[in-house]
């Protein structure tokens, strides 16, 4: 009573457990539980199942003291054995149970019937492909066991589909088979392959999980061990070469019994398992010709949706123009439209702000693209509408999508008032010359000392001498120098292009000089993203054009135009290529170092073209 203990009411929950997938011909439990004391129960009709027993019930309750606050629980459970008799998939109906006054009706159950094994099958790797044949070998160990073997234990290369298209998305698993076996360990040491030719977006797996799948005329505890979205870069038919894993069993040993404790609670000892899950062949079809003009490799299905902050503005105010590209397919490479604003509009460059989420379909989510533009002079301007154009994979046809065109109305800003305004004269008093005297005024001697009447040396710049006349000219040509300079510097700032151009090395420099310590630190995924925002950003300034219109393809015409060799256009774009599949596959340091030196270089050779 002094404790001031309270009891912690919690809310009644009414549920339903059992198997998801179960043996035809085998007993299994389905248990109903609610946490409060209950009555009158009523079990649905089993249909589908055979009854066999129950129910059977049970009750458990706790007490615990925490900080002075009491806790109680109480677990209700009513247990029912039942069997199904044919295959399928079949749906347990909600159970009703009383409970403080009221009527809890449970969750259904969907359960899965499978075969039982067919009689004198033993189990056998299947083929590869929707399901890789799986071999396996054993490796040292005492006490290996003999139900170790290829029949009982494998894994099987899984992927979705055999045959696609350039980009599109395909899973693949490695999926680990075993009955009869005690598997104590799932992975040990694996060698997975490098996955050459795909982009390789691997899968948060999490707790590895077991279920039951029949294959092959036999009923195998499954797991899925590995699992990764490949997106394949090129047409024609590519290798994926074996995998390898290791898994560690718990089997009896057959040691001598040396007490009667050995022989009752059994003698055990782990035993590792070597296995190769198989390579398997996927069938890539280039895409097809014909790509539309806005056409920048987008696969899948996407949706492209526009808005505006305002189409009423005065000039000199700032106007964001927002697009969400939305769906599902290769979603990390899509580049960002291209948006023609009308002239006399100062364009910023693009804010991108992903929001993806990789499933086992591919990724999904949305890419925002916020631009932001300033008009700089008034009147009725036209934002003519975007277009996206990607390949439907589903529909296997490009398509194009098209926002909405908006028009802008710019009204004249207070500090862009062009009215005439009043003009301030300024006169100067005139006063006539008046005549002091028509000869030369009378010196008088007697107010002159003899230091006022002594000679002194005349200066060193008298007047029409050429000094004299540089002292004036030298401060006016600096003047003029400066003012034109100025004016020159004025024009120049005003020209965004031409200030790109000319800090194009500057700033390639810089973003290089991240991209080393980057390497230093062993950090691919940054290092990878300054180099190749180093190599377009420097492209883009130096050939002036903005970083949403530049590809592989105009950037070779553009250095050929300029008078680029062959052989460093090739370079430029094998750097691109290299950066662009680098942040998706994996690589090493060495790498790495080649990929920095190899953009260095280009960089360098770029500046002795002096585009």
């Amino acid at each position: 009573m002094l404790c001031g203990t309270s009891v912690c009411a919690e809310e009644v929950m009414f549920r339903a457990s059992a198997p998801q997938q179960v043996i035809s011909g085998k007993p299994f439990q389905l248990t109903y539980t609610i946490n409060a004391r209950a009555r009158d129960f009523k079990a649905p009709e089993f249909v589908d199942f055979d009854y066999l027993a129950g129910p059977y019930t049970s009750q458990s309750s706790s007490t615990s003291f925490v900080n002075g606050q009491r806790t109680s629980t109480f677990t209700l459970t009513y247990t029912y054995t039942l069997m199904a008799n044919k295959q399928g998939t079949f749906t347990i109906q909600p159970a009703t149970v009383k409970a403080e006054g009221k009527e809890y009706t449970s969750n259904g159950v969907r359960i899965s019937v499978l075969p039982p094994d067919e009689v004198g099958n033993s189990g056998t790797g299947g083929s590869s492909s929707s399901g890789g044949s799986g071999s396996s070998s054993s490796s040292s160990g005492s006490g290996s066991s003999s139900q170790a073997s290829s029949e009982n234990i494998f894994i099987r290369t899984v992927v979705s589909k055999t045959n696609v298209r350039e980009q599109e998305a395909l899973l693949l698993q490695y999926k680990l088979y075993f009955a009869g076996v005690d598997v104590a360990q799932f992975t040990n040491n694996t060698k997975i392959p490098e996955f050459t030719g795909f982009l390789k977006q691997d899968l948060e797996q999490g707790e590895i999980q077991t279920e039951l799948e029949h294959y092959n005329g036999r009923n195998y505890q499954t797991a899925v061990l590995y699992k990764t979205l490949l997106y394949p870069q090129h047409g024609g038919d590519i290798k994926i070469d074996p995998a390898q894993f290791e898994a560690v069993l718990r089997v009896q040993s057959r040691a001598q019994v040396r007490s009667i404790f050995d022989d009752f609670f059994g003698s055990y000892t782990n035993v590792t398992k070597a296995l190769t899950a198989p390579g398997v062949t996927i069938h890539v079809s280039s895409l097809p010709s014909g790509k539309p003009a806005g056409f920048s490799g987008g696969v899948g299905q996407f949706h492209l949706q526009s808005s505006i902050s305002t189409t009423e503005l005065k000039t000199n105010e700032a106007v964001t123009l927002k697009l969400t590209i939305s769906g599902t397919g290769n979603m990390k490479l899509i580049k960002t439209p291209a948006v023609d604003w009308p002239e006399g509009f100062e364009v910023y460059d693009p804010k991108v702000t992903n929001n993806f989420k990789t499933t086992s379909s591919g990724v999904s989510g949305s890419k925002v693209i916020e631009c932001l533009a300033i008009p700089r002079a008034s009147g009725e301007y036209v934002l003519p509408a975007i277009t996206f154009s990607y390949y439907d994979t589903q529909e296997g046809q490009y398509k194009t999508l098209t926002s909405q065109e908006y028009i802008l109305h710019i009204a004249r800003g207070a500090g862009d008032d062009q009215s005439s305004q009043a003009v301030v004269q300024n006169y100067t008093a005139k006063e006539d010359i008046k005549q002091l005297g028509t000869d030369i005024r009378y010196i008088h001697a007697a107010e002159l000392s003899d230091d006022d009447l002594a000679v002194k040396p005349a200066s060193k710049v008298q007047f029409g001498q050429l000094i004299f006349w540089l002292c004036y000219l030298i401060p006016l040509l600096i003047a003029i120098g400066c003012f034109i300079l100025f004016r020159k510097q004025i024009r120049e700032n005003a020209d965004l292009s031409h200030v790109r151009y000319k800090k194009a090395n500057k700033v390639a420099q810089k973003r290089l000089k991240a991209a080393q310590q980057m390497l230093q630190k062993n950090e691919k995924t940054q290092f990878y993203e300054e180099i190749e925002r180093a190599a377009w950003q420097y492209l883009s300034d130096r050939l002036s054009i903005p970083t949403a219109e530049l590809s592989k393809d105009n950037i070779q015409a553009l250095l050929r135009n300029k008078g680029v060799n062959d052989e460093l256009i090739d370079r430029v774009k094998n750097v691109l290529s290299t950066a662009e599949f680098a942040r998706y596959a994996p690589t090493g340091e060495q790498d790495m170092k080649h990929l920095y030196e190899q953009t260095t270089t280009m960089i360098n050779d770029l500046e002795d073209q002096k585009l």
